[in-house]
């Protein structure tokens, strides 16, 4: 395993402000200090991250290096990833602490001042996540907690029924849906073509022939149902609901659709831009399908590895994109 080394110096005369701003900046990119140096895994992002610190020195009037270190004598791999771990371990530790205050205050603060603490937690959540290279344990713990904390807020929803699709009377099919497709619709593209037919056909109209499947639509086979936004729909209706990263990917998707507050996962603001995005940069049916398959893709493989989910064990059936 290889590892990025940052070393630097600021001159002795230097006021404690580039010093403090520069421990600062370290702790924030999840840096671990082994002696004068400090240490992060080799990856693209932590290389760029370092390289703009080092810039940072040199306008400070310091030196800076950075090394790639394939051992440290004395220090196996194992340890240094263990010093990655407790040290996200104790800021997990810190968050759950925050949070266990503020489940302490739920019947004695208003309810609009605790969604607004949620949502501190969730961001403060999202930033430990971000540095958390070795996937410390506690971070799954504390987002359930978190999790559960929303539900405690949120009024539980009806039972909904959802007839069951069988997935072999949906492959060589014609799918349509209306034009200019948002989130909702877009993670229904990605679902339909990663697990139920990678050669479907989708098109955009008003109105659907006779043999088409339509799909968030104001009437036809697929849409919303009480509280749940299409793509839900069609999760339970094809049986993939017992997918973990499908359930969260669900959550974000229902979120950014219905904007009721009833989840809150990191992820959803940062894919809510995005996709706000598109559409102000006017992109075309085509480009939004595309962008949209390649985000959701993205997203679903890192939440499946968050979550140890095998990227197909949900659908055997569906071909590799």
């Amino acid at each position: 395993m290889s590892w990025l080394v940052f070393s630097y110096s600021l001159p002795s005369k230097a006021s404690s402000s580039p010093r403090v701003t520069l421990w600062r900046r370290l702790k924030r990119l999840g840096a671990i200090a082994f002696n004068s140096v400090q240490v992060l895994p080799e990856r693209d992002e932590c290389l760029e991250a370092f390289q703009w610190l080092a810039q940072e020195v040199q306008k400070a009037s310091g030196e800076a290096l950075i090394m790639r270190v394939e051992q440290f004598e004395g220090l196996s791999d194992s340890e240094i990833v263990e010093r990655f771990r407790a040290a996200r371990r104790d800021d997990y530790a810190e968050l759950e602490a925050q949070a266990t205050a503020l489940a302490n205050s739920l019947d004695l603060e208003a309810r609009g001042d605790l969604q607004e603490r949620l949502e501190k937690l969730y961001r403060h959540y999202a930033d430990i996540r971000r540095i958390d290279f070795f996937d410390c344990p506690e971070g799954a713990q504390v987002m359930a907690y978190l999790n559960q904390m929303v539900e405690a807020l949120t009024p539980a929803p009806g039972a909904i029924a959802i007839a069951p699709a069988a997935l072999d009377q949906y492959q060589q099919r014609s799918w349509v849906t209306r034009p200019r497709p948002h989130v909702d619709r877009l993670a229904c593209i990605w679902l339909i073509r990663r697990f139920i037919d990678p050669n479907a056909v989708i098109r955009y109209a008003k109105t659907a022939a006779a043999d088409e499947v339509t799909f968030d639509m104001s009437q036809g086979d697929f849409q919303h149902q009480g509280n749940l936004c299409t793509f839900e729909v069609m999760v339970r209706a094809f049986g993939l609901d017992d997918n973990p990263a499908l359930q969260v990917l669900g959550q974000i998707v229902h979120e950014i659709d219905l904007r009721d507050g009833q989840y809150r996962q990191p992820q959803t603001a940062g894919v809510d831009a995005l996709l706000r995005g598109w559409l102000l940069a006017n992109f075309s049916d085509a480009a939004l399908e595309m962008h949209g398959i390649a985000l959701f893709e993205g997203l679903y493989a890192t939440l499946a590895q968050e979550r140890a989910t095998p990227l197909d064990s949900s659908a055997p059936q569906a071909a590799e994109q």
